[in-house]
């Protein structure tokens, strides 16, 4: 997993409460199981027409968005069934950071075995943050984790909550697997003392 330091880029804002993962990336797309190839799919029902061109209402479809690496979002985003192809998507599409007051449990713990930050932020300083991904073009944001700061096109700075143990697991790209290789010594000891002992195992 990729290394969480700093991402400045154009923030796009989703302005909608409860969005759920079938939103983020609808049912027929989770028929695979690779990371990759998700973007396409992301907001599907949103991003395209029946016909299948695009909705120039949607935002990820407006020039100034369409190469946005930040989302601003309403309250309780990423709620609904717990499908792991969500931050698959929002990563394949070039989304890292996903900023809320709150998100459900199953989706934000899945952000941070894929590399995407969710960042928890007041409702007041929501609203700041929704304000500055209004400007199109000029809706570029910073987020910095190792400061747990957000800074807006303007040089106003919002702070976002985060758990130490998440954080750390960020910075240093750490998914569950990468924590457990970190004591790859510890394990190859134990499993050579305990075949000495049990060599039936």
């Amino acid at each position: 997993m990729d290394k969480f330091t700093t991402l400045t880029g154009v923030a796009a804002p989703l302005d909608i409460v409860n969005i759920d993962t079938d939103m983020i990336i609808p049912k027929q797309y989770l028929k695979t199981i690779t990371r990759t190839g998700l973007g396409k799919g992301l907001f599907s029902e949103m991003r395209f027409k029946d016909d299948g061109s695009e909705n120039p209402d949607f935002v990820l479809n407006k020039p100034a968005y369409r190469n946005a690496k930040v989302i601003v979002a309403g309250d309780n985003f990423g709620c609904g069934s717990s499908r792991e192809h969500a931050p698959w998507a929002l990563q394949d599409f070039g989304i890292t950071c996903v900023i809320s007051t709150s998100f459900a449990d199953i989706f934000y713990n899945n952000c941070f075995q894929n590399g995407v930050l969710p960042a928890i932020v007041s409702p007041e300083d929501l609203e700041k943050l929704m304000d500055d991904a209004q400007r199109g073009a000029n809706a570029t944001l910073t987020v910095d984790l190792e400061k747990q700061e957000i800074y807006g096109p303007d040089g106003g700075v919002v702070k976002f909550k985060i758990e130490a143990f998440r954080k750390d697991c960020l910075l240093n790209g750490l998914d569950d697997i990468g924590l457990t290789l970190k004591k790859d010594k510890s394990i190859g000891s134990y499993e050579k003392k305990t075949g000495g002992e049990r060599p039936w195992m």
